[in-house]
């Protein structure tokens, strides 16, 4: 049985690697510059009274929602420092939201950019750094919190059109 890489690009080249196997970093300039957005999420599993304290603004490290939003905004701004391959972008905005629920609480970033490529990595570097900081908070009153369910939410702009699960 093939792999998920394999069967992914059976017809096509790998974009990122040279003909010697080795990486690069992708030539763009070539591509239409768009408008172009994306969405991703991720998740923080707690306990309902660590919520409770989240969102009350009362755990002792402070302001939870305030730092890891602006952990997230400072993330995607940073994204091609920490992703090897990523396109510096000139990001047009950025925003990280927070939707507790019982005992969660699901952060979701949009990144937006007018440039050649697209910010999903940016979209996702911001929720999982605003989920890092935000463990970072909690971590005093829940040393067991988890973050999970990383992923896109949807996309828009560029070649590959506009998407969303």
């Amino acid at each position: 049985m093939a792999s998920m890489s394999e069967q992914d690009h059976s017809n096509e080249t790998l974009t990122h690697v040279r003909a010697d196997g080795t990486a690069h970093m992708v030539d763009v300039s070539a591509k239409a510059e768009t408008t172009r957005e994306a969405t991703a999420q991720a998740v923080l599993e707690t306990r309902p009274e660590v919520v409770a304290l989240l969102v009350a603004g009362n755990l002792p490290k402070g302001d939870a929602l305030a730092v890891s939003r602006v952990a997230g905004i400072m993330a995607a701004k940073a994204t091609p420092q920490l992703i090897p391959l990523c396109h510096p972008l000139p990001l047009s905005k950025v925003t990280v939201d927070f939707h507790p629920g019982e005992a969660s609480v699901r952060i979701e970033a949009t990144v937006k950019t007018r440039s050649v490529t697209g910010v999903e990595m940016e979209a996702l570097t911001a929720a999982s750094v605003a989920a890092l900081s935000l463990y970072d908070m909690v971590k005093a009153v829940d040393k067991h919190a988890v973050i999970s369910d990383i992923k896109v939410l949807g996309k828009s702009g560029g070649k590959s059109g506009d998407w969303q699960l």
